[in-house]
Order: structure tokens, then sequence, then C-alpha cells
């Protein structure tokens, strides 16, 4: 695009640089087969016109060498899937959809559907049948499951609660004027009809959802189809303080095992990205009785069996920050058919841990370092066909990066797909030993590799075969991407490493630099291809997305060592890096990006360093940790991260009210001279967009050339029309105010 801020007019290249980056698709999942030589792969593309994201499947047939013998002719599009899932044996596809009934697509309506391989066996409406509420489909609760022989089918459902009618409200009469045959069928059909208990005056009660992105999931159930006579059953002795999910069957099919996360608590919690909440790795036979598995006052998710029967989970303590390094734990098929066969057994000392917490870093195999596990999911199958190993991926520093380790040895070998280009390589799916993995790039888009699990010990010979075929031209041509690691060589506190990565040209091309510390606070920026950092290049500016200290991958002491240091660490971090850049001519007109906690750190730099900025540009933004804890769906991440434990009854002391407001950039507000844009979300539950607003009047106030742009959208602003108007709006108020100075 070259140099757009110089342009005269520049929108019209804007607007052509994001539709020419939404027609670039990127991997939402992929399959292998029972023999691993079909790829089921899944993709999403950007559609404009429809305003939302179509996803669609491809096929492709490998051979022996896993070279790609055909694809599918056509993608199909399969959008209104929610869920899907092919049997053990591979009879069978099952599938959860979803379906408008209405010409203004507000009638919902939700299908269980089973297919073979030529025809549909079984279509099921659920929302006729009225027993449970909505589908969960989403990363924390969602699943579809077989069982191993086929006959069962279990997932989780929004409870069906009892309806509530007004304390006063007309009845409908009985219409006499029916003939009296016709009255008779009707009270007949009304002795089979379930009538359900009204209880009157409770319609308006308060039930505290899940929060951010999981609004109206209020209590989940478990659901078990029985495929044979189309009958469901809804799993009952789960008490009412535990939430199921990630629900799925046990090799022999005669228990479920899954996460239940305890809401017993004063006050919901929200859950997604938050990897601290509370909850048990659960077993329940199906002669209805339920056993807690894993240990008290843990967080854990994401259970998977092995083929031989062993159960594998991540776990770490609950409570603290909101993400942080996790333990692999497994527990041996003998100790779960014992608990399944037992009344009373004691599972907590059976228990081992694979690969223990990481406080900063530890040496494995072939002199490789490892910095612990923070992925919030395993691969849904992850095993060697032996059941000897595990295969999974996990941020670490700049990259994610994939590994083997040994079940019972905890050996560890990267496998990570990077002996040609530096980047990202995620494990789909592993099947007869084989792996599917997505790699990518900052300016390669996402990519299918698949490669054969080496002999045990040989794991670092692997080689990765390209399944899908890489775009014909470069998104971002001329973009080179450099890894900074960074420390403080005279620096007194326990954790003075961190990192950065840079998008941008050559050296000695100097161009306008976007700086951009990520949200969480505890997340990463990876090497990993996005629309939004390559939107940026594309327009000919540089990136410099900021891993301070407290960001995952580099070790649990690190991401740790944020907690009580925010406002201090962080900015402090930011700083070094803009020096660097600065001394090698890339830190010119530098811009201010930031969303989430990443909107703290750049409001906290641009009110210290008001000359420092041409121009900032912030979506939902913390501006101030006082006042998020009375609204905010997680609450507990304010106290935690300003040095102190949360409780349910707020701050005890005048003392800690000031400790949170004292850190926030609204106490640097009126010191704020960089024009701003900020991005809001109406539905947003993570953190109140009034704090937005509120900051926006005192930046005008204050004579700060300031616009607030509205969304109907939750915390993310990902939606595809609020995507599109937030990044074309961020990119015109970054060139039209360097062009201004």
């Amino acid at each position: 695009m070259g140099e757009i801020w110089k342009m005269g007019s520049h929108m019209e290249s804007v607007i052509k640089a994001y539709k020419t980056l939404s027609k670039i698709p990127s991997i939402v999942g992929g399959k292998l087969n029972s023999q691993g030589n079909r790829v089921t792969s899944r993709w999403s593309i950007r559609n404009l016109d429809r305003g939302k994201h179509t996803q669609y499947m491809i096929d492709y047939f490998l051979d022996t060498n896993l070279k790609v013998l055909s694809d599918s002719e056509f993608a199909v599009d399969v959008s209104h899937e929610m869920l899907t899932a092919v049997s053990p044996k591979e009879n069978y596809r099952a599938v959860i959809r979803e379906e408008k009934e209405d010409k203004e697509y507000s009638q919902r309506k939700l299908f269980l559907e089973v297919w073979t391989k030529t025809t549909l066996k079984h279509s099921v409406d659920l929302t006729s049948l009225d027993i449970h509420g909505d589908v969960y489909a989403d990363s924390e609760n969602g699943c579809l499951e077989w069982s191993s022989d086929e006959k069962h089918i279990c997932y989780i459902a929004e409870k069906k609660i009892k309806k509530s009618e007004p304390f006063i409200k007309r009845k409908p009469v009985d219409d006499k004027t029916k003939d009296p045959d016709e009255k008779m069928a009707d009270d007949k059909h009304k002795e089979f009809e379930k009538k359900p208990t009204l209880t009157p005056g409770e319609e308006h009660i308060y039930r505290e959802d899940w929060g951010e992105q999981m609004m109206g999931k209020y209590q989940t159930v478990v659901v078990l189809f029985r495929i044979a006579d189309e009958t469901f059953s809804i799993l009952e002795n789960i008490p009412d303080n535990l939430c199921p999910g990630q629900v799925r069957f046990t090799p022999n099919g005669d228990a479920l095992v899954g996460v239940a996360w305890d809401i017993s608590g004063v006050r919901r919690l929200g859950l997604i990205y938050c990897t601290n909440r509370p909850g048990y790795i659960f077993c329940y036979t199906l002669t209805g009785k339920l056993k807690k598995l894993s240990e008290e006052n843990k967080a854990v998710r994401s259970p998977r069996f092995s083929p031989n029967g062993d159960l594998v989970w991540l776990q770490r303590e609950a409570g603290g920050p909101h993400h942080a390094c996790h333990q692999l734990v497994r527990m041996s098929a003998n100790t779960i058919n014992s608990v399944i066969e037992s009344d009373d057994y004691d599972v907590c000392d059976d228990i081992s841990v694979v690969i223990d917490i990481v406080h900063n870093s530890k040496d494995i195999c072939d002199e490789e370092t490892f910095y612990g596990i923070y992925c919030q999911s395993l691969p849904t199958k992850c095993f060697s066909s032996d059941g000897k190993r595990l295969i999974f991926s996990t941020q670490q520093q700049n990259e994610i990066r994939s590994y083997v380790v040994d079940i019972e040895s905890g050996d560890i070998t990267d496998i990570s797909n990077n002996k040609e280009d530096p980047g990202s390589t995620s494990v789909l799916c592993v099947q007869a030993d084989v792996i599917l993995a997505s790699w990518s790039n900052m300016t390669t888009p996402g990519q299918l590799f698949a490669a054969k699990l080496p002999a045990a010990g040989q794991e670092r010979d692997i080689s990765w075969v390209r399944v899908s075929a890489p775009p014909a031209t470069p998104p971002t041509p001329g973009t080179i991407v450099q890894y900074l690691s960074l420390r403080y060589n005279h620096e007194d506190d326990a954790v003075a490493s961190f990192g950065a990565l840079y998008g941008g040209r050559a050296a000695g091309a100097a161009c306008p630099l976007v700086v951009w510390p990520h949200g969480g606070p505890h997340s990463a920026f990876c090497n990993a291809y996005s629309l939004e950092a390559a939107f940026f290049n594309a327009l000919g500016f540089s990136t410099l997305q900021i891993n301070y200290r407290g960001s995952t991958g580099y070790g649990d002491a690190n991401m740790r060592c944020l907690m009580g240091n925010i406002a201090d660490y962080d900015v402090r971090d930011c700083l070094i890096v803009l020096s660097i850049l600065k001394d090698q001519n890339k830190a010119q007109n530098c811009l201010l990006y930031g969303g989430s906690y990443g909107g703290f750190i750049a409001g906290l730099l641009a009110g210290r360093y008001p000359d420092m900025f041409k121009a900032m540009v912030l979506r939902n933004p913390l501006i101030d940790l006082a006042t998020k804890a009375n609204y905010a769906d997680n609450p507990d991440g304010c106290s935690v991260e300003a040095g102190f434990p949360f409780t349910d009854d707020g701050p005890k002391t005048e003392d800690h009210l000031l400790a949170l407001r004292r850190v926030s950039p609204i106490v640097h507000a009126h010191k704020v001279t960089t024009p701003t844009a900020i991005m809001l979300g109406t539905k947003d539950k993570r953190v109140p967009y009034y704090q937005g607003l509120e900051y926006s009047r005192m930046l005008r106030a204050n004579g700060v050339n300031t616009k607030v742009f509205m969304y109907e959208d939750n915390h993310s602003l990902s939606s595809l029309p609020v995507e599109m108007d937030n990044l074309i709006n961020a990119a015109d108020w970054f060139i039209s105010m360097i062009k201004d100075k």
C-alpha cells in the first residue's frame, strides 16, 4: 500500500486493504479418520455481504507418505452446524444443527441429526421437544460425544427452568362453541400433556449467568440420547451447585467423565478466559452415582482418555490470577475402574503428575528449554496409538509450540514445525500415529500440515508434510518479523525477562509504529497470523506487540510477578522496548493501540508520557480498577492484580480502594494530550463501557481531540460488522492524526 499516511485521500486504500485480507480463510479445526489417511478440515472466512463468518469443510485424502492424493471437489458450507462428531467405528456422524425459521431470522430452532454415510437416519427437533434449553457449543462447556458401542450420544445443554407467571393474570375461557366431539378430543390430548408447574411472581428473579460471551447461560445439564428409540434423559443426582461440562464417555461406556464447575460461592464469576475457577473432574456412572476424581481447591479442565483407558487432565490451584501455568496429571485405568465399581473410594492418592508447573524453565530433550503448559485445552484426540505418549501445544515465549510427552517418564520433546520458517504450530488431532496440525506466522496465513509420529526416543526426527495449499500471494509482502528477547541487566526484581514481536519493514525503513500491549493481562502475543496485525502492516505501519512481564509462556513465576506490580512492570517493559527500537530508528511516529488490559497500559503510557505518542486507539479499555470491581463479571482480577486477596464483600479498607484507584489510567487522564479514539461495546460484561465514556469526557474537558464509537457487541468487538468498522476507523484515526501533526 506504500506510505498511505502521506497520500491525500486514504480511506479508499484502507477499505481495499481490509476487503483483501477478509478473503483469506482461517483454520477452525481438523480431524483425522481412524486410519489417519483422511483429513476433514473446517475453515472460516469473513462474508462481508452477509455480515458474518461462513464456515466450510474440505476433505483431503492422503497416501502412505501423507502426500495429498485428492481433496473435495468443492467446499461444503457447514455454518449451521454447531457441533459435530463421528462415531468411534465411523458408522455415523452426529450433528447439532441451528436453523432460523422466519424471514427475520429471529426464531431459532435446534436439531439433533444422526447421519449414516449415505442418508439421514435420525432428526430430532430439540426446540419442540422442550426438555432442556439451549445447547452449549462454547469452548468452556460444549461437547458432543459418542459411546464406544455407538448406541448413545451425550451433550451439554441449559437446564429447563420452571415457568412462572404474574400474580394477576387473566385466564382464557373455554370455547363453548366447540363441537362436543372436538372438545372431548382436546380433553383426551390434555391428559397426555405434561403441564409445567407455574410459580406465580418469579419470572423476574435475578439469575447469575456465566458472564462475558456466555450471557443467558446459567445452569448446565448432561443430556443422554439413546439412538435406537430416540429417547432422551437428563442425568440426575448432580447437585445444583455444580455445572457439568466437557463430558465424555469412559472407554467401555459404563460411565461419563467431565468437568463440574463449583458455583456455590456468593457470586458467579465469569468463565471465559479464566482458568482459575474452582471445580472437579467427576465420574458419573450410568447407574446414577456421582463421584469426584480430582482434589479440592483445584481448577481443572480438558479430561482426555488414552487408548489404554488412562485419564489425563489439566489442573492448577483455584483462585489467584485469571490464567496461570498448569499441571498435566494422570489417573490410571485401574483406578478409574475401581472408582466406578466401588461405593467409597479415595482417589486423590492415585493421581500422578506427568508435567508439573514450571516456575521459571526446565531442560527437556535435545537441550531444548520448556516454560510450562498454558494451553486451555488438549486436542480432543491427543494420544499415540499405544497410549504411552501425549501430543499437545502451548504458548512458549513468542510462539505456540508443539510437544510429545512420555506419560510414564515425563520426558518432553519439541516437535514444532519450525525447521524452514519460524512460526506457531498447533496440534489439531492425533490418529493412528498421524499428527494433524495448523501452522502460521505473522506473514503467512494458517495452513494444514501432517506428520507421522516417530518411534519413542526419535520424536525430534519428525517430518512435516504440507496438506493445504499455501496462499498464492503473501498478504503483507515485504514485512519482516523480529523477536525481541529482553532482560534488565541491573534489575533488583526477581523476574527481569520479557519479550516482544516486531512486524514491519526491513532495517532502515522508518514508518509509523503501532505500540500494542496485549490484554489479559495473563495472555501473550505469538508469531501467528492475524488479520488485525496484517491489516496494519498492509497499510505501511510497523507493529510492536509486547509480551511484558506477566505474559504466559515465560514460566509461572514470570507470569505471577505482575501481581502487585501492575502499572509498574508492564509500563516499564513497554518503555524499554521503545527505547531499543528508537535506537534502531524504528520508533518514529509512535501510536498506541490496546484493548481491555492493553488499553489499561496504553492509557497509563499516554498519561505519564503525553509527548511520546501521536495518536491512541482504545478498545473496551480498563480505565479504573476501583469501579470495574462493582460491575464486571471477573472482579477478582482487580484485587489479585493490585496485590491483595479477593473477597466477595469487597475491599476491607479505604487503603484497598485507594490502591485500585492509584494504579488506574483515570488518575492520569488530566495529563493526556494524545488524540484518542475509543471503541466500546454495550454488551461488554468484562469491562463496563461507561468507563470509556467517563474517560472520553475527561479528555474532552481538557481539550483533547476525542472520538467515541459505540457498538452493540461484547468485550471482544469481534462480530464481523463491528470488526470491520472499528479496524477501518482505527486506521483512519491513526492516518488522520499523523497527517495533522
